[in-house]
């Protein structure tokens, strides 16, 4: 067994350098809400950038393929609206010549794989980092997989100068992309449930999961703002921003606790403190502290049996296929439709499309504000998806 001075030689290896360096500067320890604090703002920011990089995408969809429904895509049904020659004209002068091989007959099919590609890689890349990210250090698994991102976003964007038309370099880059973006969710989903209980519990998680949103309006502004220069800066600036983002995620995230010697009992106080936890009994962390969490791992199939994982898996699986559809496909869905006889520009249509994220934000904040006041979250959650569904 490790005496007390070997375990705290061993929390000051694993304490982030930048925390380290902020407590010299200090010549104090940080508190516990001061760690949670970074934690909360590091994680943040780290996810935000992933969802930036997974956006870019969707905007630069319309400079790829700059075709309209008007103009060889088909339909099984009739269309409404056919262009002029001379309204044409216009929308070719807005949309460009596109980019080879995604400017052809079947563009729109081959940017749908593109991203059936990423989705399919990101979904089987979820499920084994949930194990990797059990059996190592969350702050590094979280740094390699922004790094990664970072890297292969970048890529992507690289085929404009190297003037590569080749599907297949496209669709392996993003398919590896994928596979480093499946490191983001279930490593900051667990490091904030090391750090924070249930105590207003919905609220903090409404404000901290608006960085989806955050991430998509930033993501769109970045890219359509960049076109004008050539759509491949829109992919190297946001993965240039999460590699960035990766490094001080490196430099200031404390995973747990115990893993920088945090006093745990800081927050017991505080939460005795509280009238309404004085009746409750002391507030637990999110997702259990780590030790729980190694003490009752179970299988994928246990997983299943728990109450309320599979109901709450099927709804957010139809969340998620609404929001997705959304976020891919909105802004070329605008940019090739005309609005009063014009077709808005790639910019615009990208700007544009970013009101969808702003409710989101909204939306996240509201409903975790009434789970806290009516302690009814699934009450709360099936009102907003029938209504987000209407």
């Amino acid at each position: 067994m490790a005496s007390p001075s070997e375990l705290a030689t061993e929390r000051s290896h694993s304490k982030p350098l930048g925390i380290r360096f902020w407590e010299y500067i200090k010549k104090a320890k940080l508190s516990y809400k001061s760690h949670q604090a970074v934690v909360l703002i590091v994680t943040f920011f780290a996810y935000t950038t992933y969802h930036a990089t997974r956006k870019t995408t969707s905007i630069v969809k319309s400079a790829l393929d700059p075709q309209s429904s008007a103009a060889g895509l088909k339909f099984p049904w009739r269309i409404t609206y056919l262009s002029s020659p001379a309204e044409t004209q216009r929308r070719s002068w807005v949309l460009g010549d596109g980019w080879a091989p995604f400017n052809g007959s079947d563009g729109t099919a081959l940017l749908g794989q593109l991203d059936v590609a990423f989705l399919a890689v990101y979904a089987i890349g979820m499920y084994f980092s949930g194990h990797l990210g059990d059996r190592m250090n969350l702050r590094i698994f979280l740094t390699v997989g922004m790094i990664g991102t970072g890297l292969f976003t970048s890529l992507f964007g690289v085929g404009y100068w190297a003037n590569i038309h080749s599907f297949y370099y496209f669709l392996i880059v993003q398919m590896i992309a994928g596979l480093f973006q499946s490191s983001g969710w279930p490593s900051v989903v667990a490091v904030v449930g090391n750090w924070f209980g249930k105590k207003k519990r919905g609220l903090i998680m409404g404000i901290w999961n608006a960085h989806t949103s955050i991430g998509n309006i930033t993501g769109s502004l970045i890219a359509s703002t960049l076109l004008s220069y050539g759509w491949g800066w829109s992919f190297v600036v946001p993965g240039l921003l999460i590699a960035f983002m990766g490094i001080l995620v490196c430099l200031l995230l404390p995973v747990s606790p115990e893993s920088v010697g945090a006093d745990r009992q800081e927050e017991e106080d505080d939460a005795v403190d509280s009238p309404k936890k004085k009746r409750e009994g002391v507030a637990e962390p999110l997702l259990g502290s780590h030790t729980e969490m190694k003490e009752i791992a179970v299988g994928f199939i246990e997983a299943w049996r728990i109450p309320g994982v599979a109901p709450f898996a099927f709804c957010l699986f139809f969340a998620k296929l609404v929001a997705y559809t959304f976020l891919y496909w909105l802004p070329y869905y605008i940019g090739h439709t005309a609005i009063e006889g014009k077709y808005l520009s790639d910019e615009t249509a990208g700007n544009l499309s970013t009101f969808f994220d702003v409710g989101g934000v909204l939306g996240g904040i509201l409903a975790g504000h009434i789970s806290d006041r009516l302690d009814a979250r699934a009450i709360t959650a099936a009102t907003f998806i029938r209504f987000g569904n209407t």
